[in-house]
């Protein structure tokens, strides 16, 4: 049984790495800029560079991260807290089925690439075909690494850029609210329909009459979730999503 050298692991992981760089480029741009806005919200905040360091590094979810410059001047909830963020981050639920086949076979490669995977991870590592000769696996742990390397960097150099620049951050704590507002409009100008995002809209005006401003964001990604789960297939029957 041949066992591979170490020259040729190397060989396989340049490679991997070689054809994964390219399909990261244009993720490098967005996570380096919206990486250093959530740096400098934190520094705003009163938060020092290591905590968007250490954030990015162990929980890697850019819309819990800007979630969580908050979370962390409030009360303590610790269970408001959880249900929150697995009501922002489920959509990785679906996300994980749809990469099961993908990822089997690969190792210790997949613990990484579960932990790291991302809504752009996700698009390059489903979409991409990489070469017969090259391990899948390496090219989509690379494809994932690079990713969140570039948002460690952005979100490290927008806290230390904070420290040492002195500017009108007025009005930067919005950029959460453009970020989710972004997000909806992809999604609406995606879908052949717009089942989904009516449902949204419609769930998160009912919790908010409901619930009131302080206390309807939980009871909103509760109800979407439970009426997407309910109503996914006569949904894409219908063709509302893409």
């Amino acid at each position: 049984m041949q066992t591979a050298t170490p020259q040729r692991k190397n060989s396989k992981s340049l490679q991997a790495l070689k054809l994964a760089f390219p399909k990261t480029i244009p993720i490098l741009a967005g996570f380096l800029f919206l990486g250093m806005s959530y740096g400098i919200l934190m520094n705003v905040n009163g938060f020092s560079f290591l905590y968007p360091l250490l954030m990015s590094v162990t929980i890697f979810g850019g819309s819990l991260e800007f979630v969580c410059a908050s979370l962390l001047l409030g009360a303590f909830a610790p269970v408001q807290t959880l249900l929150m963020a697995l009501m922002i981050q489920a959509r990785h639920l679906f996300y994980g089925i749809s990469m099961l086949e993908k990822y089997k076979g690969t190792g210790w490669k997949k613990f990484y690439l579960i932990f790291g995977m991302c809504d752009e991870s996700f698009s390059v590592n489903y979409a991409a075909q990489f070469p017969k000769e090259a391990d899948e696996g390496l090219c989509m742990f690379f494809v994932t690494l690079l990713n969140q390397l570039y948002w460690i960097a952005g979100a490290t150099l927008g806290g230390l850029l904070g420290e040492v620049i002195s500017f009108n951050t007025k009005g930067l704590d919005f950029v959460m609210t453009a970020m989710f507002v972004v997000i909806f409009l992809e999604q609406w100008l995606k879908e052949k329909k717009h089942y989904t995002a009516l449902i949204g809209v419609a769930a998160s005006v009912f919790c908010l009459l409901l619930f009131g401003r302080d206390s309807f964001l939980i009871p909103t990604m509760l109800c979407m979730l439970m009426l997407l789960a309910a109503f996914r297939k006569p949904i894409e029957k219908a063709g509302g999503l893409s």
